[in-house]
């Protein structure tokens, strides 16, 4: 883990956070080291005053909005921020494409046991007893072809939306459809054990009663991600995710203000010992 100034940093997102006031009271750090085919770069973002606060995950480093958004969060609730960093090969994708060989490989898919280093890396920084929380962002609508309801909805580009379901993911959809649960790609999971029941995971009845866009993720083996590594290890997991509204100043504004909302919402319900810090 090398100290680094953020202000220096040659990345599109710390490019956008160029005052200085932004980062007063942060740690900033690059971890780097390799496992099997891939090199990996992670940006450990940390309170420095604050260190018992949520483990902050912003897997994609295409999904710009996640990233305003975790930064925020550390700043407000505390604890630290892990970015992945997809720049060791091409800034600002979804994928990690410095592998020395086969396929690039799906950040949010490489929970494996047979890959603990990964995992542990991710994970150093979660303290007992406090939440994960991924953040994410994803394109408008979903594959119809895949899905078992709402077949006759119009094809989208994305892959979560609150229309979509199958044998994994069951929509509880919001009623009210309510900001910021006006639009079907801002929704929270919630993932729990095949053989349990969707309220055994955690934060579900509070988020399904607060009217939130909830996806229950059902989880019978594996999918390497983080969601169901966490449900699988007994970790108290939340995933956030609204729809890519593009990364002009605007766009990233509005993914910010709703997932911020969202995270604030869901710590008071399910999490009530992370209080906003003091600034």
């Amino acid at each position: 883990m090398t100290p680094v100034d953020p202000l220096t940093v040659q990345d599109d997102d710390f490019a956008r956070h160029r005052d200085p006031a932004e980062w007063k009271g942060l740690g900033v750090s690059r971890v780097e080291f390799r496992e099997e085919r891939a090199a990996w770069r992670l940006w450990r973002i940390a309170n420095k005053h604050h260190h018992r606060g949520p483990l902050w995950f912003v897997p994609h480093d295409n999904e710009n909005a996640g990233f305003e958004a975790g930064l925020e969060a550390v700043r407000r609730w505390g604890g630290t921020l892990i970015a992945v960093d997809a720049g060791i090969a091409d800034d600002g994708v979804r994928m990690n494409r410095a592998v020395d060989y086969g396929r690039p490989v799906d950040p949010n898919r490489n929970f494996d046991s047979a890959l603990p280093g990964y995992a542990r890396h991710v994970l150093a920084d979660l303290k007992p007893g406090m939440p994960i929380i991924a953040l994410h962002t994803n394109g408008r609508g979903f594959d119809t072809g895949e899905s078992r309801c709402n077949k006759s909805d119009p094809p989208g580009g994305g892959v979560i939306s609150i229309r979509y379901c199958d044998d994994t993911l069951r929509p509880s959809p919001s009623l009210n459809r309510a900001w910021p649960w006006d639009d079907d790609d801002t929704v929270a999971f919630a993932t729990f054990r095949s053989g349990d029941a969707p309220s055994d995971a955690f934060c579900r009845d509070e988020m399904v009663a607060a009217d939130f866009n909830v996806v229950q993720e059902r989880v019978i083996a594996s999918d390497r991600s983080l969601s169901n590594y966490a449900v699988l290890h007994g970790l108290d997991y939340l995933n956030f995710e609204t729809l890519d509204r593009g990364d002009g100043p605007e766009g990233l504004a509005e993914g910010r203000r709703r997932l911020v909302h969202i995270i604030g919402r869901a710590l008071a319900m399910c999490a009530p010992k992370v209080k906003p810090v003091e600034r």
